[in-house]
């Protein structure tokens, strides 16, 4: 019987199988490496605000400690947005002719809060506590970098559940004394591990990682 098809078809279906694996092997690489990219997450984007503000200036140079505009993040689930009346506390004395700051005066005049733009967002069906984080020994610059060497604030982790999770399932690798918490300086004395560990057993900590923990 005569051959109906050429020798090298049985080459080049090979050749189509795995080259059609390959492609579809590179998509998924391709698409996993552009949602964990900043474009998608958010990371290393620097937002635009309706006033200057220099994190930099306030809580590095000038020392400022976050807990006095963020008044609710040790003891609420929202670290909170200052209102105008933080500002003024200063501004109404240091700085108060400047231009760059009249939003600032006129939200004070006309009683309308200043339209802030999240940078640290999470999606509304992740549930997420500050106080807990916070009285666990979960620095500030763990989530949120050193803010006090930012001049415009950006976010500066993913935010993504594969970061969260890291995190619950070695916390010895971010925890560190509570009243270092808010110190953006802190280093760990020796092996961060080492002391982790041992924090971890004296602050009680048992992160879960099961789905309702965040999804409520």
């Amino acid at each position: 019987m005569a051959q109906i098809f050429h020798r090298s078809t049985n080459t080049l279906s090979r050749v189509s199988i795995f080259g059609a694996a390959f492609f579809v092997a590179g998509s998924l690489w391709l698409l996993a490496a552009i949602n964990r990219s900043g474009y998608v997450t958010g990371q290393g984007v620097h937002r635009e605000q309706p006033v200057q503000f220099s994190h930099k200036h306030h809580a590095g140079e000038l020392g400022i400690d976050c807990r006095y505009c963020h008044t609710s993040v040790d003891v609420s689930s929202f670290a909170g947005i200052p209102p105008t009346k933080t500002c003024m506390n200063c501004h109404s004395q240091i700085w108060a002719q400047s231009p760059y700051l009249e939003p600032v005066r006129a939200s004070w005049r006309d009683d309308r809060s200043i339209r802030w733009i999240r940078v640290n967002d999470l999606p509304d069906f992740v549930y997420f506590n500050h106080s807990v984080h916070v009285h666990k020994g979960v620095g500030c610059a763990s989530c949120h970098g050193r803010v006090d060497k930012m001049n415009q604030l950006y976010q500066a982790v993913s935010l993504q559940m594969e970061w969260c999770l890291d995190c619950h399932r070695h916390p010895e690798n971010q925890v560190r004394p509570r009243e270092h918490v808010f110190d953006m300086e802190w280093t760990p004395p020796g092996d961060q591990r080492t002391l982790g560990l041992e924090l971890v057993k004296a602050y009680d900590i048992h992160p879960r990682v099961d789905c309702d923990t965040c999804h409520r």
